[in-house]
């Protein structure tokens, strides 16, 4: 029945004399997902509007699951889109739209009418009225209900006319790509994917890095996280994955520095080698899935410590959020079941009996010392040997 969709957006339209670039962001955006979708499509903006027409058979169940992961979208009305040929074949239009869409005509309904082209002859209201009438003539089990109708028919008067009764949610937010990039440290667990789909849902382009460490860690740990990639690019768009090997680095640690510092030295150096990667893209920011007080290494103490090595930002999207929280947005999104998979990364791997909750910069500081150049040296090869992956 339906060759279009009427794409709606929300904050794009408080953008002002930017709108328009904000605008061409989302087709962009629109295109790549559709790109796998079979069939062939226009693209086209119009006043505030986005439209997808179909120039050929497409599977309509694929283009919606394909919308619903670009950000930016708020709303995909599936629309029936007709030419101006005045009232009489406006009514026949919406009768016929209604005959199909609602086999059950045991209804209630609203028209609601706008005319964006004013030269429109007739007024909003009347116009209201008199589809109402034409609907209740061709439907004698159909009833008008202005409060709480179980269908509101939405007509709006544009170039053509659009009809539609159906809003199905986008996941909203900002195209991605209008707010700069991000350097997302990815993990097999629940948290950092979920960190990544939220900014990136404020326009942040992100690449993602791993630390890797093998044999104590398994190829299907590795595998894992390239899936959770996989699934968080669906939203995302291609995300360039560094796979860092960190065996070295941890063994080294954990001989040379106190146990219950381990988790803290080992994450210091974790954002060291992705704010290297960070600038070699030219990424803004450091993303991690971190929540105050989750674990030892998430105190405030902690994270102070952490971010004492970066010199660029560090964004946590989850800094307030509890685990419940989380894991239903893990669900909402579709990473939860891979998170859960029993394959541990290097972080739960080196986890110290009883790890320090509140370190001293100055003793951290001190611990590292032991480490001597030494470590700068594995620093160098891990980040000279990284692979990197196109995750899309």
């Amino acid at each position: 029945m339906f060759k279009a969709f009427l794409i709606k957006y929300g904050e794009i339209g408080i953008k002002g004399k930017n709108r328009h670039l904000f605008e061409d962001a989302l087709v962009r955006q629109i295109k790549y997902a559709l790109k796998p979708v079979e069939g062939e499509f226009q693209i086209s903006k119009e006043q505030g509007r986005i439209y997808i027409e179909a120039l050929s058979d497409f599977d309509y169940d694929e283009v919606l699951e394909s919308l619903q992961h670009v950000f930016g979208i708020v709303g995909i009305c599936p629309v029936v889109l007709t030419e101006d040929e005045g009232f009489d074949k406006l009514a026949e239009d919406v009768v016929s739209y209604l005959d199909k869409r609602y086999p059950d005509k045991r209804l209630t309904f609203k028209v609601n009418t706008r005319r964006a082209r004013k030269s429109y002859p007739m007024p909003s209201m009347e116009v209201n009225a008199a589809l109402g009438e034409r609907i209740l003539e061709a439907f004698a089990d159909m009833k008008v209900d202005v409060h709480n109708p179980d269908i509101l028919v939405n007509v709006e008067i544009r170039g053509k006319i659009n009809i539609y009764s159906e809003i199905i949610p986008g996941p909203g937010g900002m195209p991605v790509g209008t707010n700069g990039k991000g350097m997302l440290l990815l993990s097999g667990g629940i948290d950092s994917p979920v960190a990544g789909y939220m900014i990136a849902k404020r326009g942040v382009k992100i690449d993602a890095v791993y630390f890797h460490a093998p044999p104590y860690t398994s190829e299907r740990a590795k595998q894992k996280v390239v899936d959770l990639a996989r699934i968080v690019a669906k939203y995302t768009g291609p995300i360039y994955l560094k796979v860092v090997n960190f065996t070295d680095i941890q063994m080294y640690i954990y001989e040379k520095c106190p146990h219950d510092e381990l988790t803290i030295i080992m994450r210091r150096y974790m954002m060291r080698i992705a704010e290297h990667f960070a600038n070699e893209t030219e990424s803004l920011g450091l993303i991690t899935g971190e929540s105050i007080g989750q674990v030892a290494s998430q105190t405030m103490q902690s994270l102070a410590a952490t971010d004492e090595v970066c010199t660029m930002p560090v964004y946590r999207p989850l800094i307030g959020f509890d685990k419940q929280e989380i894991i239903e947005l893990s669900k909402k999104i579709g990473t939860f079941e891979t998170s859960i998979l029993p394959y541990e990364d290097c972080c739960t791997i080196f986890v110290a009996k009883h790890p320090v909750t509140k370190p001293s910069l100055k003793v951290i500081r001190r611990s590292e010392t032991h480490l001597g150049e030494q470590i700068d040296e594995m620093v160098k090869t891990a980040i000279e040997t990284a692979e990197t992956i196109i995750v899309k």
